[in-house]
């Protein structure tokens, strides 16, 4: 039997705290980018090529035919195949920041868990039966105990839906997310569970004090409104926040109704939040489709940060503003003009795995 754990001893740690590794899951499911498929392989690799310098990385894989396949693919780009830990797990889709598991860690203890939160594909896809049990397999293998988060519904008790994506927070207690995404009614995630009962949900396994809500995500979010689309915290009290610059733009409006929001934001001590101003590249469109590029979907490793670039006049401004406020880390730019297309960047694929070291 697993012992009872009290959860309330427990944090999720901020990303650029120490990591043991990163998960990710080889693309498969060529409808996630009609035509540009062919593409795609090459950025993953590109991806696991940088992360794997620094730690760990466990891929997930949908048969044990394909993995010597992959790491030929993997060794063809010199990388270091004892930092890459393959395991045969199915998946209906690469987006393991919101299929994933969100680990938690009790330093002192040295322990560290597993949350399970429920999965429905955004509210939006079929198909999720293999990403929903991810974070289960996850367990099995790495014998780490999970708890799942329930909610209780019309007399029924049921997971309580939540993607990695959602939210953002500093480690200490402040959590960023959007109406648009936790209480909006397109794309419902828990019908007919209240604000208050999301706080509580999320104070309740997250360790969560403080409450940060802006109003809307991006153009072009097929996950209707995530928060690491649009604002990160890179400090426990310093925001990036995307801004659009183009009156026109429909992200202008948006983007600054949350921007008001953020400067007038505490974190959990109270404290003034610094916000520092990233551009959006210009609307992006692939087969008449508005794609949501943004640079906030960046992702810290232990040494680096994997910033998403467009081919785009922005792309060196935005590089160069995480440059200048994230000196401890190398800035790695990664082309993802071909993996917006699958409505997802480098933050949407990768979940951290924090350390208790």
């Amino acid at each position: 039997m697993d012992k009872i754990i009290n959860i309330s001893n427990f944090r999720m740690p901020a990303e650029w705290e120490k990591q043991d590794s990163t998960w990710l899951a080889w693309p498969h499911n060529k409808n996630d980018w009609p035509g540009l498929f062919q593409n795609i392989p090459s950025i993953f690799r590109e991806i696991i090529f940088q992360i794997s310098k620094y730690q760990k990385v466990n891929l997930l894989v949908q048969d044990q035919k394909q993995i010597t396949k992959i790491q030929r693919y993997l060794l063809k780009k010199s990388i270091n195949l004892s930092k890459v830990n393959i395991h045969v797990i199915r998946t209906n889709r690469v987006w393991v920041r919101d299929t994933g598991p969100i680990y938690l860690i009790n330093k002192k203890k040295k322990e560290k868990i597993l949350l399970n939160w429920g999965f429905n594909a955004w509210a939006k896809y079929k198909d999720y039966q293999y990403d929903n049990s991810v974070p289960m397999q996850i367990s099995n293998i790495q014998n780490i105990q999970n708890i799942t988060p329930k909610v209780k519904v019309k007399n029924k008790t049921i997971p309580f839906i939540l993607e990695g994506g959602s939210i953002d927070v500093n480690g200490k207690g402040t959590l960023i997310t959007t109406k648009e995404c936790l209480l909006g009614k397109i794309q419902q995630r828990n019908p007919g569970v209240s604000k208050k009962r999301i706080e509580n949900i999320l104070s309740k396994y997250l360790n969560i004090k403080k409450f940060i809500w802006l109003n809307k995500g991006i153009v072009g979010d097929d996950t209707h409104g995530h928060v690491d689309d649009i604002t990160r915290f890179f400090h426990t009290n310093k925001i990036f926040t995307a801004i659009e610059h183009n009156k026109r733009d429909k992200n202008y409006l948006p983007l600054k109704e949350n921007f008001k929001i953020l400067e007038k934001s505490t974190n959990e001590d109270n404290r003034q939040n610094e916000i520092i101003e990233i551009p959006m590249p210009k609307a992006l469109y692939i087969k008449n489709t508005r794609v949501p590029a943004s640079y906030l979907n960046f992702y810290f490793t232990n040494k680096s940060v994997l910033v998403p670039i467009f081919n785009d006049k922005n792309d060196e401004v935005a590089l160069n503003i995480i440059q200048k406020n994230i000196k401890n880390k190398k800035i790695i730019p990664i082309n993802c003009k071909d993996l917006i297309w699958g409505f997802g960047a480098v933050h949407c694929m990768t979940q951290q795995e924090p350390s208790l070291n």
